[in-house]
């Protein structure tokens, strides 16, 4: 039976595109693997995916029993239903090591670079592996969709030469015009679900017993979601109603280069606490702040102990 390569709960374009591309780099390392997801692509995926004629994985729920790789995760918290009977075989990605674990050795791919997408570049390469011209040009945008064309403190000299490379193999001469087009997309948000837009980019975190939400919604201006403000602000207010010690959204302006912070919480002064400035009312506006994975966890990691 095929294994599994699949990414974290609300898949973005990264861990869409790393699922596609370690299945497809595993096949042809002779294992049996297919790829999967934890949820249908975002717009921007899509985008990505009809750009570079691939196929969105299948989308699975319950992994009881499977044999598994994970990508762009390694934390329980984002994992799917039936992990504790799951077989992890392999996990390739870019965040901090999380709280899986397993019976037996496993292959690990763990880099601190912007995006899983530039590990995988690295991985083709150090197997010897030739990298379709369609996966090669998702992966380049993959890097850049998690790195904010380049704007992210997350972002390496990897990321880049990545960049440059993929470039080459998928025909894209210019990188930063096909990340502004991919960043309008991803700015879209009429007709949009208040709850799809929460949930686009959106992970369950554990700080010291406590269920935190962190959200981020990237546009090209944050005036595109002024007429969805208070409607994002009851949502997170309902998610954070189902059990949760607090839930934030952070809506990212990646030409002024910060967030406003959506806040509910049952103590706001852990935003005081995680980035020394005191909130006004629900929102509280961060300039430099780009990036969750660096920026943002670690300072409610701190605030929270």
């Amino acid at each position: 039976m095929a294994a599994f390569v699949i990414g974290h709960m609300n898949p973005d374009t990264d861990s869409i595109v790393a699922a596609i591309a370690a299945a497809d780099l595993y096949a042809k390392r002779g294992f049996d693997v297919v790829a999967a997801a934890q949820g249908a692509p975002t717009p921007e995926t899509e985008f990505v995916l009809k750009k570079f004629g691939l196929t969105a994985p299948q989308v699975i729920d319950d992994v009881a029993g499977k044999d598994l790789y994970l990508v762009d995760f390694s934390d329980l918290a984002q994992a799917p239903k039936g992990m504790d009977s799951a077989t992890v075989l392999g996990i390739v990605d870019h965040h901090k090591l999380g709280d899986v674990t397993t019976s037996s050795p496993l292959e690990a791919w763990i880099w601190p670079v912007g995006c899983t997408g530039t590990v995988l570049k690295n991985m083709y390469d150090f197997y010897g592996v030739e990298l379709p011209k369609g996966i090669a040009g998702a992966l380049l945008c993959a890097i850049l969709s998690d790195t904010v064309i380049f704007k992210s403190p997350t972002c390496t000299e990897a990321d880049k030469k990545a960049v440059e490379a993929l470039a080459k193999i998928a025909g894209v001469d210019d990188v930063m015009a096909l990340g502004m087009e991919m960043f309008k997309v991803k700015s879209a948000v009429e007709g949009a679900a208040m709850s799809d837009l929460v949930f686009r980019d959106y992970k369950d975190f554990d700080m010291n017993g406590n269920k935190v939400g962190i959200g981020q919604l990237e546009v090209v201006d944050l005036s595109i979601l002024e007429p969805v403000k208070a409607g994002l602000q009851e949502e997170i207010a309902k998610v954070k109603s189902e059990g949760r010690h607090s839930v934030f959204l952070l809506l990212t302006d990646i030409m002024k280069e910060g967030s406003e912070m959506l806040i509910v919480s049952d103590d706001p002064s852990v935003v005081e606490k995680a980035f020394g400035v005191k909130a006004e009312g629900s929102s509280v506006w961060l300039p430099g702040v780009m990036s969750r994975k660096k920026q943002v966890v670690p300072n409610f990691e701190k605030a929270f102990k």
